[in-house]
């Protein structure tokens, strides 16, 4: 007897019945389709962190294009165009390499994107859309507005590597989740930082691989960035509150910040402008730019500026310290590369260039003493304090920072055919390289102390001057490396500035000698450095054990492994002559070159 026959089963208990089994049927298909269409690569131990819905975060993400400005901004200038006068090639032209170096080259190349993958795990697992992973310990941090620093910084990184599922997951990420509507890091940003890993991270991974989600994350980062700007004289708020702009408050440029905080954005900013045919990204930066070429030679040391700064009055000699390290450094990296990035000779950008380097080589770099005689330069900084106009007082403290000056030398020595500098360049490059060969770990410092020669031709290791350099307190076994005069700060902090010269130098010179001091470096980086679950921070280069710092910085990612990987690539990966690289090691389409 079939149910629906019995007397018991009435019209209103089938029609009960029936809208039970349609609901549960409903709830069943509802509950499948969810699962199917979720996200099932996420690891159940993969942190979560959402900011909502994409709906709700585009509408948030609008708010700096709907601000009104309290100090509105002039008709921009016209977006820069290539030019008339061409540069030259920077690349050396490389020939066929045999069977046996490419081998050696790719089994080098795997061993660095191998860290990489392994970092890259550990920070999916550990610090998913968080700032920085705790290498040692586990567990994330948020310092640079909690946006997902190592996610962005690192996005340009896997593509090179040829990780597009990676890559893909990563974009997908970002555009759900990623929000410039406010920090989650505190009210107070910096804006060199934001400029340089967010903007640049997204932007580069824009150029590279045509996703127009990421191009408008990169304009999302532009606008807010963009809102610093908004000040009586247009000078950008360096150490910026973003809840106050948020509300719109009026907001003033302070009275002092570092050179390279205000003269370190035209080039994400100009990159910007030129994929979106929006100039204002590219006026507001380049009237930096013209206020530091009306100024440049009439500062207290001409050709240079302090590394302390006015912007509330405009003034860039507030200061009486001149270095290429760290508060002045990409300043003066971005003179060659904005030459580059617009692919022409461009009279501003020669003329700023070629003034500083004269001035760099002739008070800040010296010719440190040591054993064997090596044939190197390394950078100092210079004081006016106390010291005769035109002659200021060198302090040999060398930084690790200042290690890019090597590359950019050689850089701009050949953007404007000067092979002088590319040979000042090549010194400089050997100077770091032969401060990581100096410690016990074979990994450089993050500040030391050199002996430096007066004569930068000819310099011959006196150790009883070395040994006075160091000073008579210093008992035997408490002593630096020869030639080192004092360790000043001994941590390393995973820094790419050394490495990021002799990718350069390979690439201009052809050398594949470069390739060897790379892996040299490589092996002592990674051994030194190598934790459970990535890389870490150390306390002392110059010891047998190094204590960890549980510190990965998302620059590891973006910049170090980034250059030691490139090093061991076909040169035809990230071209010179096709890409400009940010101070991030971000790479930018050069005006000119072809999709």
């Amino acid at each position: 007897m079939r149910l629906r026959d019995s007397k018991w089963l009435t019209p209103q208990r089938r029609r009960f019945w029936a809208i039970l089994l349609t609901a549960a049927i409903c709830v069943v298909m509802i509950v499948t389709l969810s699962w199917h269409f979720s996200d099932r690569r996420d690891s159940p131990r993969r942190p979560q962190k959402d900011s909502g819905n994409s709906g709700g975060q585009e509408e948030d993400d609008l708010i700096w294009r709907r601000l009104p400005w309290n100090n509105p901004l002039e008709k921009p200038r016209p977006l820069p165009t290539q030019g008339t006068k061409p540069l030259p090639a920077v690349q050396f032209k490389f020939g066929d390499e045999t069977e046996d170096d490419k081998k050696t080259r790719l089994g080098r190349r795997e061993a660095v994107k191998t860290t990489f993958q392994r970092c890259w795990a550990s920070y999916i697992d550990q610090a998913w859309l968080h700032d920085e992973l705790k290498p040692v310990s586990g567990g994330s941090k948020d310092t640079f507005g909690g946006w997902a620093a190592t996610l962005v910084d690192a996005l340009d990184t896997m593509w090179i590597m040829g990780m597009y599922n990676e890559f893909n997951e990563a974009v997908g990420a970002v555009d759900k989740n990623i929000s410039f509507a406010s920090s989650s890091s505190g009210d107070v940003i910096s804006l060199f930082e934001t400029n340089i890993r967010y903007l640049g991270g997204l932007v580069a991974a824009y150029d590279l691989s045509g996703e127009d989600r990421l191009k408008k994350k990169a304009t999302d980062a532009g606008d807010m960035i963009l809102k610093a700007f908004d000040t009586p004289n247009h000078m950008p708020v360096g150490r910026w509150n973003i809840k106050e702009a948020a509300e719109n408050k009026n907001q003033t440029a302070p009275p002092s910040t570092s050179l390279a905080e205000i003269g370190t954005m035209v080039l994400e900013f100009t990159r910007l402008s030129l994929i979106t045919g929006d100039a204002r990204y590219y006026d507001v930066t380049q009237h930096i730019t013209d206020l530091l070429d009306a100024s440049q030679m009439t500062t207290k040391l001409p050709g240079l500026w302090s590394g302390s700064v006015d912007p509330s009055a405009a003034r860039f000699d507030t200061g009486s310290i001149y270095s290429m390290g760290g508060g002045s450094d990409s300043a003066y990296e971005y003179f060659p590369k904005m030459m580059a990035l617009l692919d022409h000779l461009d009279p501003m950008y020669e003329r700023l260039y070629k003034r500083s380097m004269a001035a760099t080589h002739k008070h800040l770099i010296y010719r440190p003493m040591v054993p064997g005689d090596a044939d190197i330069l390394m950078t100092g900084d210079a004081t006016t304090r106390d010291a005769p106009e035109g002659q200021p007082n060198l302090s040999a403290v060398t930084e690790h920072l200042t290690c890019f000056a090597g590359g950019m030398y050689a850089l701009g020595g050949r953007l404007t055919s000067n092979d002088s500098d590319v040979e000042i360049g090549r010194r400089l490059t050997d100077g770091c390289v032969w401060a990581y060969n100096a410690t016990k770990s074979g990994v450089m410092p993050e500040r030391l102390m050199g002996v430096p020669c007066y004569d930068k031709t000819h310099c011959t290791w006196n150790e009883t001057a070395w040994r006075a350099a160091v000073g008579d307190s210093v008992r035997d076994d408490e002593l630096p490396p020869k030639g080192i005069a004092k360790i000043v700060s001994k941590e390393y902090i995973l820094r790419p500035e050394a490495i990021e010269s002799v990718f350069i130098m390979y690439r201009i010179t052809g050398d594949k000698m470069w390739q060897e001091k790379a892996w040299i470096m490589w092996q002592a980086v990674d051994g030194l450095t190598k934790t459970d679950l990535a890389n870490s921070a150390v306390a002392n280069v110059d010891t047998d054990d190094a204590r960890k710092l549980d510190s990965m910085e998302s620059f590891w990612l973006a910049e170090t492994l980034k250059y030691f990987y490139l090093v061991f690539s076909e040169p035809s990966l990230i071209s010179l002559d096709e890409w400009v690289l940010n101070t991030e090691a971000h790479p930018f389409k050069r005006l000119g070159t072809k999709s």
